[in-house]
This record gives structure tokens, sequence and C-alpha cells, in this order.
């Protein structure tokens, strides 16, 4: 597989997002050695960046399932294991009745911080990243505060999710450049963050799009129109990997596709190696539907300090 820059490591172009495995129904729980079989064979084909988070849980009285059963899954593989990159997230809480919340205070945040290291059996997280921004506090405080997770040695990197570009400037002059990773939404029908993108480029940020087919509802159909098939049909892969593809011919992006069967993870790593043609970037562009409106959850946004 071909590599990327994420922060100081060189990773493959492709990673993978392992939330589906622990979602009520999910083979991390149905069939765990299937799943963790699923890892494997992804690992072994090359890929060497997983992403977590705390909160991927089937249940709030689960929490941090996910990061369990990718800490199983590494234990059990017999491959090399020095190169592997594993992110996780934290940020948002879960309650009781499945209340889900933020907390961005940096008691709450050096607790979860802590909580993941023991779930995935490390001493200190490679790639931490904020889920999500707590509306309730001052964005420049929330930021300040994660800063306090790598003074207290608990991760070596910092990233975010679901910042929108302002958010993603400041963060950086807050850092002192810390942010090696932005984990937000795109995807054929959703590409809010094209200023989000120009940000991560100007400072050599890696960009990880989550839902790269636009969710689990669309996961047999991977955009509005027939072009992706057209272009599979063409270079000999799956729709699914042409849009893969497609977001690996932006600059420092690194999907993340959720897929849990061998077979599917398989099919998608094909794209790794393949480059569009400007003929087919073009058609591609050209044919992609208007963007959906901005994620619900991102319009309660956190004032910055007056």
């Amino acid at each position: 597989m071909r590599k990327i820059d994420l922060g100081p490591w060189r990773v493959s172009n492709i990673g993978l997002g392992c939330m589906n495995f622990t979602i009520p129904g999910g083979v991390g729980l149905t069939d765990p050695e299937k799943g963790i079989s699923a890892i494997h064979d992804a690992l072994d084909a090359g890929l060497d960046f997983l992403d977590t988070a705390d909160i991927y849980a089937p249940s709030w009285d689960d929490f941090g399932r996910n990061e369990k059963f990718v800490a199983e899954a590494l234990k059990a593989y017999s491959g090399p294991k020095d190169h592997l990159v594993v992110a996780t997230k934290g940020g948002i809480t879960r309650r009781p009745g499945e209340e889900f919340e933020r907390n961005g205070s940096v008691d709450y945040l050096l607790r979860a911080a802590e909580a993941s290291c023991l779930r995935l059996g490390v001493e200190k997280i490679q790639l931490w990243q904020h889920h999500r921004l707590d509306p309730s506090m001052e964005f420049e405080t929330q930021v300040e505060n994660l800063l306090a997770l790598k003074e207290a040695g608990l991760v070596e990197h910092l990233g975010v999710s679901n910042y929108n570009a302002e958010q993603l400037e400041k963060a950086i002059e807050i850092t002192g450049g810390e942010i090696v990773s932005v984990q937000n939404q795109f995807n054929p029908y959703y590409r809010q963050d094209l200023e989000v993108l120009s940000v991560c480029l100007a400072n050599d940020i890696a960009f990880l799009p989550w839902s790269p087919f636009g969710g689990s509802s669309r996961a047999k159909d991977p955009a509005t129109t027939a072009v992706f098939d057209s272009i599979a049909q063409e270079l000999g892969i799956s729709s699914h990997a042409a849009v893969i593809a497609w977001l690996l011919a932006i600059p420092g992006c690194i999907p993340i596709p959720g897929a849990t069967k061998s077979e599917n993870i398989l099919n998608l790593l094909k794209a790794s190696e393949i480059e569009l043609t400007e003929t087919q970037k073009q058609a591609i562009a050209d044919s992609l539907p208007e963007s959906e409106d901005l994620h619900w959850e991102l319009i309660d946004q956190p004032a910055f300090r007056a």
C-alpha cells in the first residue's frame, strides 16, 4: 500500500474506522473472532492505521468497548506491530437512557484519556483527537485543555474532529502547531469542509474523512450519480473503491472506511495504488450532487473568547 504522512508517522493512505465493529449487532460483538480476523487481514495487506473512540460502544454502560476490541485484535496479531498507529477520540459523554453530551473540561478530558490508555493497553496514546466541541465552554479554553493531555504524558500527538476552518486555525495558533490531524465528515453527499481541507494543506495536517460513503444507510449506493460505477468499471474495482480513490486524490487525505468484513476491507484497499486521471476527476466533480447542509450537531458551537 502507498504511504502518506500523518504527523510524525508514514502510514497507509487508507485507514480503518473501527466503530462499526461494536455498534449494536456489530461483528465485534456477535462474532469477535471473525471481527479480529478481519482486522488482521487488513494489517496483513499493509494497512497500518486504525481509528477508534471511547464513545464507540453498543450502549452507555459498555463505554469504551471499541477501544477494548481494537486492543484485543492487536494483542492477538502475530505480525510486526511497532509500525502500527492507533488513534482514539474523547470529549463526548454518554449517560443512562443513551443521553449524549459533551464535556471539554480539563478534568474530564484527563480522565477520558487515562481511561483510553487503560483500555488500549498503552502508557501513551499515539494520536488523541478531540471528538466534538462542548458548546457550553469557551472555544479557547477547550483547546488549551487539550495541551494538558500532552503535558500529563498521556498522548503523543493531538488531533481534532468536527472543527470548522476558523476553529482549526485558532487551534493551530493556540497549540503552537501541535495539531496533526482533523477528522471531519466528507463524502460525495457532504462536502461542507472544503475550507478545512485548505487549512490542512497549508499546515501539513492530515485530513481523515469519516463516513466516506455517506453513512450506513447508503452503504449500497456510494453516490447519487453513475460516475463512480463508470469509473469503477474502467479500473476494474468496486464503486466503493472508486469513492476511496476519489478521496485519495485530495492531498493529505486519509479515508477511514468502516468496513468490518475481510472481503470488503480488502476490496477497498485496492484503491490505495490507484491514481485517477484528470479526466476521471473532472467527471466526478461535474457529477457530484449539491452538498448536504451542515450537520445538525455542528450548529450549536462554543463562543470565542471576548
